[in-house]
């Protein structure tokens, strides 16, 4: 079932809801809240804030490479994108739907314009990755042709403990 949706380019004025999406959708398949779980607050802010602040630092990479989902004037998902043209990839680094929108298709579309841009622009592949336990997000992205190249380990320890 897809839903009827409209992807359009992003504005400015959509930060805020691609900061509340974002927290929402990415509560528990997030490296940071997997660290703060781990050893509680780390810094001034928490991993909330840090996620958000991927956004950010996607719009400073490559403002038009975001698109968003909108259904009757609101903003139920988007997908960030950057290019590396020297190797011809394509990359997704965020991708995240509302909750109660989820399941409908959204973020199959939201992907398939991404490659669309991509293809567009002469890329020749695209890149998503995605943690190992978050099974609705491995299962999208092998059903769109992703295929699995590595897995890759995060570590992490305290400072100062000799």
């Amino acid at each position: 079932m897809s839903a009827n949706v409209e992807i359009r380019p992003y504005r400015a004025a959509d930060l805020p809801a691609l900061h509340e999406i974002t927290t929402e959708a990415f509560d528990g398949v997030s490296i940071d809240q997997i660290i703060e779980r781990r050893y509680g607050l780390l810094g001034e802010s928490d991993w909330k804030a840090r996620k958000a602040g991927h956004i950010d630092d996607d719009v400073r990479r490559d403002v038009d490479g975001i698109f968003v989902a909108e259904q009757d004037g609101q903003i139920v998902g988007y997908v960030t994108t950057w290019k590396d043209e020297v190797a011809g990839i394509g990359h997704i680094p965020n991708l995240a739907v509302r909750e109660g929108y989820r399941g409908k298709g959204i973020g199959r579309q939201m992907i398939q314009h991404g490659l669309d841009h991509f293809d567009a622009t002469g890329m020749t592949h695209a890149r998503i990755e995605t943690l190992a336990h978050n099974e609705p997000g491995d299962h999208l992205y092998r059903s769109m042709g992703f295929e699995e190249i590595t897995r890759q380990i995060h570590f992490i320890r305290p400072l100062g403990e000799g």
